[in-house]
């Protein structure tokens, strides 16, 4: 089983309109790990700009690594490969390299055909739209994802936003045991202890949103002076290196041995992003960035979830 590249391109928020063109220029840089979801609204554009990129001879399916993400909607067992058959045929793909539930969190199905991606809202025309969930425990979700590495259409199965006790659970019914958990982690999210059960189980961890704050400024979930970048210790190892705060942040996530997936949209940012090779941070500059940890945590349903889609609903304590 192959590997999965350290450094991949995460695809939530990149725009349609640009986005099978940034798909093109990701892999044109170097990127082999493409990081989607359904509910990222664009994996038809990544469709095509693999597509493209693998035509031109810039790379062969088989040295790319494509993640994708069972949403919410889809949790009940009759509707996982549903779900899976629409994110292949979006991105043009026979199989996915790693296949994900997106959140420990099952909500009301909601037909292809009515509205893909479904998002949070069950009916977003009701007079109070809210988010409606389902009653559909995780195992047997897991047992669905289990039959998608039976049938081969997905080489490895995994999960995200599982907290310690969900890991726990899963790894004592898991007939085919997960091979990632992907977290959001960064300088103010160490999430030590989840990291280390998880590697103990013998599961890889991504870390999302690696740069922290910077992915939730434009849906003001952050704000501006909670940038990890600006700290004095991250600014001092960027000048002892000779590298951007940015690539020391970066190069802090995968030198605890996780694979990152920073976005962008800019060429030349994509080129930085992949640039963390040449360098290696001390022990002690290693502690001093861990240490800024402050459990502060931007992607949070237990915040987003009443603010923006009318119901209560922590997945975190």
């Amino acid at each position: 089983m192959k590997n999965i590249p350290e450094v991949g391109f995460g695809f939530w928020k990149v725009d349609k309109a640009t986005c099978a063109d940034t798909t093109y220029e990701a892999i044109k840089a170097g990127y082999r790990h493409l990081d989607c979801a359904s509910d990222y609204g664009n994996e038809k554009e990544v469709g095509e700009g693999i597509k493209r990129a693998i035509n031109e001879g810039l790379c062969t399916r088989e040295e790319l690594w494509v993640t994708s993400k069972l949403w919410n909607t889809f949790h009940a067992p009759e509707h996982v490969s549903l779900a899976l058959e629409k994110s292949l045929s979006d991105l043009q793909l026979s199989y996915l390299d790693l296949y994900l539930i997106h959140f420990p969190i099952a909500q009301k199905f909601v037909p292809i055909e009515t509205r893909y991606p479904p998002e949070w809202f069950y009916d977003p025309d009701a007079a109070t739209p809210t988010m409606e969930l389902a009653p559909v425990p995780l195992y047997k979700t897991w047992e669905a994802m289990e039959s998608l590495v039976d049938s081969d259409k997905v080489k490895q199965i995994g999960v995200c936003n599982y907290n310690t006790g969900l890991l726990n659970d899963l790894m004592s019914y898991a007939r085919i045991k997960p091979a990632m958990l992907q977290i959001e982690s960064h300088p103010y999210l160490t999430q030590e202890r989840l990291i280390r059960l998880a590697k103990d189980y013998g599961l890889a961890v991504t870390a999302f949103s690696p740069l922290g704050a910077l992915s939730y400024l434009e849906l003001e979930m952050a704000d501006k002076t909670e940038s990890v970048l600006q700290q004095s210790v991250v600014k001092a190892a960027a000048e002892a290196h000779g590298k951007t705060p940015a690539q020391v942040v970066l190069r802090w996530g995968i030198q605890r041995g996780n694979a990152i997936i920073p976005k962008t949209s800019k060429v030349e940012r994509m080129k930085e992003n992949l640039s963390l090779f040449d360098f290696t941070l001390s022990d002690s500059e290693m502690q001093a960035i861990s240490a800024l940890n402050i459990n502060r945590r931007f992607n949070d349903p237990g915040h987003f979830c009443e603010a923006a889609f009318n119901r209560f609903h922590p997945i975190y304590d």
